[in-house]
């Protein structure tokens, strides 16, 4: 078994525990993930001329995302489901890229900044984001399974994003990875790009008016 994949078996029971049992013990995971991020962060852009406010837009990078989490795990209504669906969304469309861009290659995605992606690999990802969707709106017991589908598939889309910005960041300091912390993956920063990217747009979605986007989809 590759690292990647032991590093990921490993790691995967201890955050779904904390998203299950909730409060105190998913802030705690949320708050030592924080602190790693904001320790890579300024790691990453340590050579930055303009260290200042590239450290500034780190606060928000991290920590917008963060309390989106806490936030959102904090609705005692669907809190739990909700952020669950959102880390198995993300690790779909992770692993669907990866395959789909494995088995198909084909054009790159994004050649400058990330050479490995290729759209057979984005559009497979956010496929599999998709299917979580549906999946999940069969679980809830909703009417239809379209509307969070739909969603599933967008926020792939974004959690992709989320992953073509780090590389961006990365490529710009010239640097591998954020950190070393993860066998196989490099640092928390790494691991969790796309799922930042998610937290906050869920979180952007559900404060427009109609509360927690699981609640009325």
């Amino acid at each position: 078994m590759g690292t990647r994949a032991l590093s990921a078996l490993v790691l995967a029971p201890p955050v779904l525990a904390t998203i299950y049992f909730g409060s105190p013990y998913f802030e705690i995971l949320i708050a030592v993930a924080a602190g790693l991020m904001a320790l890579e962060w300024s790691r990453v852009c340590a050579s930055a001329a303009n260290r200042s406010l590239w450290m500034g837009a780190g606060a928000l990078y991290i920590l917008a995302p963060c309390l989106s989490l806490v936030w959102l795990r904090g609705d005692p209504a669907i809190g739990r489901e909700t952020v669950f669906w959102m880390f198995v969304l993300v690790w779909a469309a992770d692993i669907g890229a990866y395959a789909f861009g494995r088995m198909i290659g084909g054009p790159r995605l994004a050649p400058a900044i990330s050479p490995k992606k290729t759209w057979a690999g984005f559009i497979g990802g956010i496929s599999c984001a998709g299917v979580t969707g549906a999946v999940t709106a069969i679980m809830l017991g909703k009417g239809s399974i379209i509307p969070l589908a739909v969603v599933s598939l967008a926020l792939g889309a974004v959690s992709q994003g989320g992953d073509l910005l780090e590389s961006w960041i990365k490529r710009h300091f010239k640097v591998k990875d954020a950190g070393n912390i993860i066998p196989g993956h490099g640092g928390v920063l790494d691991r969790v790009d796309g799922l930042l990217a998610v937290a906050a747009a869920t979180a952007l979605i559900g404060s427009s008016g109609k509360g927690n986007i699981l609640s009325w989809l």
